[in-house]
Order: C-alpha cells, then sequence, then structure tokens
C-alpha cells in the first residue's frame, strides 16, 4: 500500500481484473488441494493456506483439501517408542503403528486443519476415506518391489463413491480428507495422500488438482520450471532423466488423475505464499501445469 489512495484503489482494480476471469472459469467447479509438506509444520502459513481454501469458497470454487502427515506419524510413534522400518520409501505398517497413524491423521492432523479453516470464517468438515464408505481400499501391490518385505496395512484406492461428498460440496462447507480407509475384509490402510487424493479428484471429475509441495514444479534439465505437460511427454521425461526419484511417483499419480477425468493437475510449491490463489486466479499460475 502507498500514502496514495487513488493509486491504491487502482491497483487493487487491476489486481481484481486479473482475476475476474479466473474466478469465473472456477465457478462452481471443484478444486481438489493435496496439502502436506512445508506447510504443514508452519502455523503461519497454514493460516495463509486456511484463509486461501476460505476465499476460494467464498468466490464460488468447491475445495476439497486431502492431507498426509508422515513427519507427524514419525514424531508419534518416535514418542512412543516404537521403531519405523522403510521399504522403497513406504513406511512398513503393522497393527500397532497402523492404529497410531489412524490417530495421527484422522484425528490430530485432520481437526487442526479443520480448525484453522474454521477460524477464517470457513465451514470445515473433516472426514477420511472410512466415512460413509468413500473409499475401499486394498493392500497395496509391489510387483516390482526390490527386497521382497510385507509393508503391512499400507493400501491403494479401488472404489471412490462420492455420495458423502456429493452432499457436502455446494453447500459452504469445505471436506478435509485424511489417506485413511477400510478394505473389503474390515481392515484399516493408510493410503499414501497424493495417490488418495488422485482418486478423490479423478472420481469427482475435478476441473482441478493442485500438490503442494517443496519444489516449484517439474524441471528441466537446467532446473527452469516447465510450465505447462502433457501426460504424453511425461515417460519420455523419466526415461531421459528430467524427471527423477520422488517426483517421479508424483507425476504418474499426475498420469492417473487426468486419465480418471480430472481436467489438469498442477504441482507447485507450497512454500510460496497464497499458491493456489497465484496458481487459479493469476495470469502466470504458479507450477507446472499438467493435461491430457
Amino acid at each position: 500500500m502507498t500514502d496514495d489512495p487513488r493509486a491504491d484503489a487502482l491497483k487493487q482494480a487491476e489486481i481484481l481484473t486479473q482475476a475476474l476471469p479466473h474466478m469465473l472459469r472456477y465457478d462452481d467447479a471443484i478444486v481438489v488441494v493435496k496439502y502436506g509438506g512445508h506447510a504443514m509444520g508452519d502455523d503461519s502459513v497454514a493460516r495463509d493456506f486456511a484463509r486461501d481454501m476460505v476465499l476460494l469458497e467464498q468466490s464460488g470454487v468447491n475445495p476439497v483439501v486431502v492431507h498426509g502427515g508422515g513427519p507427524q506419524i514419525g514424531a508419534m510413534l518416535k514418542k512412543l517408542g516404537i521403531a519405523s522400518h522403510f521399504s522403497d520409501g513406504l513406511r512398513v505398517t503393522d497393527k500397532a503403528t497402523m492404529d497410531i497413524a489412524e490417530m495421527v491423521l484422522a484425528g490430530a492432523i485432520n481437526k487442526q486443519i479443520v480448525g484453522f479453516i474454521n477460524a477464517e470464517g470457513g465451514r470445515a468438515i473433516g472426514l477420511c476415506g472410512k466415512d460413509g464408505r468413500m473409499v475401499t481400499a486394498a493392500k497395496l501391490a509391489r510387483p516390482g518391489a526390490s527386497d521382497g518385505v510385507d509393508l503391512g496395512f499400507v493400501g491403494e484406492p479401488v472404489k471412490v463413491d462420492t455420495t458423502v461428498l456429493d452432499q457436502v460440496l455446494g453447500r459452504e462447507l469445505i471436506p478435509v480428507l485424511a489417506p485413511v480407509a477400510q478394505g473389503q475384509n474390515g481392515d484399516t490402510y493408510n493410503i499414501n495422500a497424493d495417490t488418495f487424493a488422485g482418486a478423490i479428484a479423478g472420481a469427482l471429475g475435478a476441473k482441478r488438482l493442485l500438490f503442494l509441495t517443496d519444489v516449484p514444479g517439474v524441471l528441466d534439465k537446467d532446473k527452469k520450471l516447465i510450465e505447462q505437460l502433457k501426460i504424453a511427454d511425461i515417460p519420455g521425461l523419466i526415461a531421459d532423466g528430467t524427471i527423477t526419484g520422488g517426483m517421479i511417483p508424483k507425476v504418474e499419480t499426475c498420469m492417473y488423475a487426468v486419465e480418471r477425468g480430472v481436467e489438469g493437475v498442477v504441482i507447485l510449491d507450497g512454500k510460496l505464499p497464497h499458491a493456489v490463489l497465484i496458481e487459479l486466479l493469476t495470469d502466470h499460475g504458479a507450477g507446472t501445469l499438467i493435461t491430457r
């Protein structure tokens, strides 16, 4: 802001002029946001995120938040003296570990996010995949696993029933979803939050799925942001080493979501203040957009 009220008003008008066409584009659209990483460990960033979700809902968008919580699960396991073991980056989850994961994900973290959104004037509702049989899970299949380790209660979504979300969306409520779901046999499974978000977004036919990460997006070999990608481009970028490491499963989830009906998936930096608003409501955007 400046000391000149007319200049400030002009600047605000310019912002609105840029944002309004985007607001109309996303009016009544479903936007799924996978929230995790850096933002979940910083209260000020978390409050900014909550404020952005409330603003989206008040602007006519239907936001759905899916959150992770791996570090918080690890911290609670350590506090309780339960050792953690990993296989190919996935936590080996026995019954005791699963009980803790459900407590942390569907309890502490979920309600903390709900609280932040409510404190900013929204009306959030905390749910997990078990509620209304929203997500049916199965034990994660790992045909290419390098070590043959049984991951235990680590699952993957095999069916999504949107009945509960259909009742919530469009009623000034913001659903906040924990990636915990039940199998056909009654067992409870912990599902990777990216995979869970992709399944939810696909089932809802979301206009956008946003992955808030710790990086700006997909980078080329010169470490510059690739602003747009087609899903047909991705296998080649993996093969030539442009996309490596932890970005591989993320872009594979993006492909999965687009193939199931999501119009576009964006990988963007959750550390950037108001990253969601910049991506959705400005001409420039904030990350890598992946489309069919």
